[in-house]
């Protein structure tokens, strides 16, 4: 018998790289999003989910909101808008610097078209030097708009999580349990392990390469002794990238594929064994279709 009474939505919106995901993964006290210091890493919409006494949220993790130049760039730019509506609480997360951007303004017009609460979520307060600091921030956004409540927190830290949770449980509307008790994200286990793949990639390479990749899983499957078989196929979008992403003697593929069974394993609970491959789909990202194939899709 479900213990829920509480149930609801919860957007995380922002500009890239403001610390969204670091974010959700603190919330729900697992890595369900994939983390790293290069924008635009996420980009689907990916649902958190966290059950907490008789509550149950559900944080809708987007993509940073950046000036789109090419098709899955509006696709992301899109998903985020989708995501800025029909919810019950929405955070915007900003730096601790006291400018407002064009990203932020963007959102905060959306924020004032909905009739839900909405938290000024000030991120990384433990780069601060002085604390007085916040003030001016704080008093910087007040000049764009009256959020219900602003709270300044380091989601790598874990500071003032517990604090924003408190918050969020109080804006909870009555209802029923929206996901089962052991479900954590909404992704299926193969798009968590093409984004764990991917985010190895993003870490491991430099520059735009890694913006120009894909990663799709063309096999997934658990043998009787539980060791889960996964194979995986990264694109890019040229020849010279792939012997990037392969490297001298195929290092820097082993590393990138190493690094990712780790975290597969750590998330799946059970032995992963992770083949790879390497193909070239020139301009990809252009591509709607291939844009859908490799599972950017509208909700």
């Amino acid at each position: 018998m479900s213990t829920i009474k509480k149930s609801g939505f919860i957007t995380l919106c922002g500009r890239p790289n403001v610390g969204k995901s670091t974010l959700a993964n603190a919330l729900v006290g697992e890595k369900v999003a994939i983390v790293t210091n290069k924008p635009q890493t996420t980009r689907n919409r990916i649902c958190a989910i966290l059950n907490r006494g008789e509550s149950q949220f559900v944080f809708v993790d987007t993509p940073g909101l950046h000036r789109a130049r090419t098709r899955l760039g509006e696709y992301m730019v899109d998903v985020v808008k989708q995501s800025v509506s029909d919810v019950d609480a929405v955070l915007l997360l900003v730096e601790p610097i006291p400018n407002v951007g064009a990203p932020e303004k963007e959102l905060i017009a959306r924020i004032k078209t909905l009739a839900c609460p909405s938290v000024l979520v000030i991120n990384k307060v433990d780069t601060l030097e002085h604390k007085e600091a916040l003030l001016e921030i704080i008093q910087t956004y007040a000049r764009e708009h009256d959020f219900t409540a602003v709270m300044p927190i380091s989601a790598r830290t874990g500071d003032g999580v517990e604090e924003l949770l408190d918050l969020l449980d109080g804006w909870l509307p009555q209802g029923p349990q929206l996901f089962p008790d052991d479900m954590v994200t909404d992704q299926p286990e193969r798009q968590v392990m093409a984004e764990i793949l991917r985010e190895k990639l993003l870490l491991c390479l430099d520059k735009e390469i890694p913006h120009g990749t894909a990663v799709e899983i063309t096999r997934f499957a658990q043998r009787d002794d539980d060791v889960i078989e996964c194979d995986a196929t990264i694109y890019c979008e040229k020849e010279s990238h792939k012997g990037i992403i392969i490297g001298k003697g195929g290092a820097m593929l082993k590393k990138v594929s190493t690094l990712a069974r780790q975290d597969m394993e750590r998330f799946m609970g059970a032995k992963v064994f992770l083949k790879t491959w390497v193909k070239v789909k020139e301009n990809w990202r252009d591509n709607i279709n291939l844009i859908h194939n490799f599972g950017y899709r509208d909700e």
